[in-house]
């Protein structure tokens, strides 16, 4: 059974439900099963464990596992409002380095198609920091369908002088 990988790291509820949406509407059209990517940064962990070394009464177990609740929180409310058959859908959780998690994840789930949206980040940040995305496209062994919702096309268009 062929199988779609959507992934969601830290956008909003809004573009999370719209871009799940889009890729359950691909899952279906094929008859594939779906699996939920959520990655905690490892880069947030790190700064958390790193706060507790000053004496902040904050730890990075807890840190991990209110941040799980939370996107399970999220993404259980947007599930509710989708009708995707439960046994076609797995959800998978992980800390690590965002690219090298997704890619792993798709690898090891047998994916045949990843559908990934864009955070919209200025040109200066994505100097600085790079794209997840992006590096996820330059290393992925399985297609990348790239999610733009209207806000994100208008964004690049008017980058383009297009509107």
């Amino acid at each position: 059974m062929p199988s779609i990988k959507f992934w969601s790291l830290s956008a909003s509820q809004n573009i999370q439900k719209r871009l799940l949406n889009y890729a359950v509407g691909i899952a279906e059209s094929l008859g594939a099963e779906l699996i939920v990517a959520n990655i905690i940064n490892v880069r947030d962990v790190e700064a958390i464990a790193t706060i507790a070394t000053m004496g902040y009464e904050v730890d990075s177990e807890h840190y991990v596992s209110g941040i799980e609740e939370d996107r399970r929180q999220t993404l259980n409310r947007i599930l509710e409002k989708i009708s995707f058959p439960a046994d076609k859908l797995h959800t998978v959780f992980k800390v690590g380095h965002p690219v090298e998690e997704l890619l792993k994840i798709a690898v090891n789930e047998n994916a045949d198609l990843m559908v990934m949206g864009i955070k919209g980040r200025s040109n200066l940040e994505h100097i600085l920091m790079g794209s997840v995305a992006e590096k996820v496209f330059r290393r992925s062994p399985i297609p990348i369908l790239s999610y733009r919702d209207e806000k994100d096309a208008a964004r690049l268009k008017k980058r383009m002088g297009l509107s």
